[in-house]
């Protein structure tokens, strides 16, 4: 028979137990090539090497503004390619997929909404239709919370057409984004910002400088990448990062160093550029 102080001392550590094998982190992103850019590398592997599961999801169309996914869900269209990774080396695609569809695939921790890149930093544009698509997120998953990925200016020399909203600037770019997900982090269906505009931002500040895009938008696919996945590993699941041993084996370790520091300060200071001296 246990004893009395036994039985006392059950639940204490039943919960340690529990508390050692966390259940799966389920996160979905609806989004486009900046989802892309920020969950499909690296996140999952950032996870593993802090012995957490992870489950991702991107319901990906390229290009797509918060008005297309209103639009897909008034009519029930099925434009999507979802992407799922469920493991380390396995990534499934399902193409001509609804929004319903993805969205009632797992019970989610986390559903991220982004607005498309040139209209990032355009508060009144982006609040025209998120409304109508937080309602129906909130609808269809009750439990989820709902978060918003804060995207990246564009590099200075960019020739993307939807710079010309800026000035062509990217301290206008930047600016601007930090001031409309300000505002959007104050909605009260938003969980929390995810920063990798600010993450960006900061790692320019470093040696690295302003080479952080692949074409003056798109995130390099090996550090600039890296500096995303460390802000969502950051964000979600409240570890730093610092001290999270992966590194891709494509990136040194000043870069990988860089990435990791800059991640660190956007989600202490996600609105304000916090300076990187390597």
């Amino acid at each position: 028979m246990l004893s009395l102080a036994a039985v006392l001392h059950l639940p204490l550590f039943a919960a340690k137990q529990v508390d050692r094998n966390p259940p799966p982190l389920k996160v979905l992103a609806i989004g486009n090539s900046f989802s892309e850019d920020a969950v499909e590398q690296y996140l999952f592997e950032l996870a593993a090497a802090a012995g957490r599961e992870i489950i991702i999801g991107n319901l990906y169309i390229g290009g797509a503004p918060i008005h297309f996914h209103v639009d897909n869900i008034k009519e029930n269209k099925h434009p999507y390619s979802y992407r799922k990774i469920e493991s380390m080396y396995v990534k499934t695609v399902t193409q001509n997929v609804t929004l319903a569809q993805g969205i009632a695939d797992e019970d989610w921790d986390y559903i991220s909404v982004q607005q498309v890149s040139p209209d990032s930093g355009r508060y009144d544009v982006i609040m025209k239709h998120l409304p109508q698509l937080l309602a129906y997120i909130r609808e269809q998953a009750p439990n989820a919370k709902i978060v918003y990925h804060q995207t990246w200016a564009y590099q200075h020399d960019s020739t993307h057409g939807g710079f010309a909203n800026y000035d062509r600037s990217q301290e206008k770019m930047y600016n601007a984004i930090i001031e409309t997900t300000r505002k959007i982090s104050e909605l009260k269906d938003i969980h929390f910002i995810i920063p990798c505009g600010t993450a960006v931002q900061n790692a320019r500040t470093s040696s690295l400088g302003d080479t952080l895009t692949k074409d003056g938008y798109h995130l390099e696919m090996t550090y600039g990448r890296f500096i995303a996945a460390c802000t969502w590993y950051e964000k979600l699941l409240g570890l730093d990062v610092r001290k999270n041993p992966y590194k891709p084996d494509s990136i040194t370790e000043l870069q990988s160093s860089i990435a990791k520091e800059a991640a660190y300060k956007a989600v202490k200071t996600p609105f304000k550029v916090s300076k990187i001296k390597k």
